[in-house]
């Protein structure tokens, strides 16, 4: 299967392990027509010069663009040219087929946007890896099943075109996946689990508890609240049952809960009273 043309991107600051995501697209039995490297301009530029040089063989593009990964994302998409836009994280490994299992069915027309899984690239250390881990296999094994709009972006294929359309949105960073495929669901868009498209997930620069649950607060919990809210799925979400994961750091993760709804909610009205301002100017 070759059909259509794909750019798989990668938005990264300052990790090294972009070298090995690359050195696993350079691997690929469906070759990606081009690579696109987002940084920001704080990004080294050592790195990239080094993933250059050390790949001629892939059609890698730099591009920098000021923020965070979903402000690169949403810049670069005004300059791929592709049919079909893939993203990689710059933690991950792709096996040889994956780049051709996940853009499969966009290329046989009967999905609009696909999502394949993830697994460690070793046995998880330490209670945090665990619970990580154990947390993304109940979003693939449970969750994903239910709505395509579960979907973790990191390892996502779509029709470029579907992406130009609904746009990233940067009011929610950490949560734009979700908000985005919720979008892409409620416009009638088609999207697929493709369970063979897998990645490796190098979960191991996590170790500190404080900075973890810091983390986890502001990149997700709170995003996500408010995704939900802007989309009209929190009574759903509500709603939904859904097997626990079996580890104490749940009981943790669990009581962000609540202040993060709040938070949100906060965000939300003031994300959303901007918006209004800015339309009433433009009127």
């Amino acid at each position: 299967m070759t059909g259509g043309t794909v750019c798989v991107e990668i938005a990264v600051l300052d990790d090294p392990r972009l070298l090995n995501a690359l050195a696993s697209l350079d691997r690929q039995t469906r070759k990606p027509d081009r690579v696109m490297i987002a940084g920001s301009p704080a990004s080294p530029p050592d790195l990239f010069t080094e993933a250059e040089r050390r790949f001629p063989g892939l059609p890698i593009r730099v591009v920098r663009y000021p923020g965070r990964a979903v402000d690169a994302r949403e810049g670069s998409l005004s300059v791929i040219d592709e049919e079909f836009t893939a993203y990689l994280d710059s933690d991950e490994i792709a096996p040889p087929d994956w780049l051709a299992r996940l853009t499969a069915p966009l290329a046989a027309g009967r999905a609009d946007f696909t999502g394949g899984p993830t697994r460690p690239t070793r046995p998880p250390q330490g209670s945090i890896e665990q619970y990580v881990d154990l947390l993304e296999r109940s979003i693939y094994e449970d969750l994903v099943g239910r709505s395509v709009s579960y979907l973790p972006l990191q390892n996502t294929g779509w029709r470029t075109s579907v992406l130009r359309t609904l746009h990233f949105d940067p009011t929610i960073p950490g949560a734009e996946d979700y908000d985005l495929e919720i979008r892409a669901v409620h416009a009638g868009h088609r999207g697929e689990y493709v369970p063979d498209a897998w990645v490796y997930h190098d979960k191991s620069d996590e170790t500190d508890l404080f900075r973890w649950i810091s983390r986890r607060y502001r990149l997700y919990h709170v995003p996500m609240a408010m995704a939900l809210l802007k989309n009209g799925e929190l009574a759903g979400r509500l709603q939904e049952r859904r097997r626990p994961v079996r580890h104490p750091l749940r009981f943790l993760d669990a009581a962000m809960k609540p202040p993060a709804l709040l938070d949100a909610a906060f965000r939300e009205r003031r994300r959303a009273l901007t918006a209004s301002t800015d339309q009433s100017a433009q009127g």
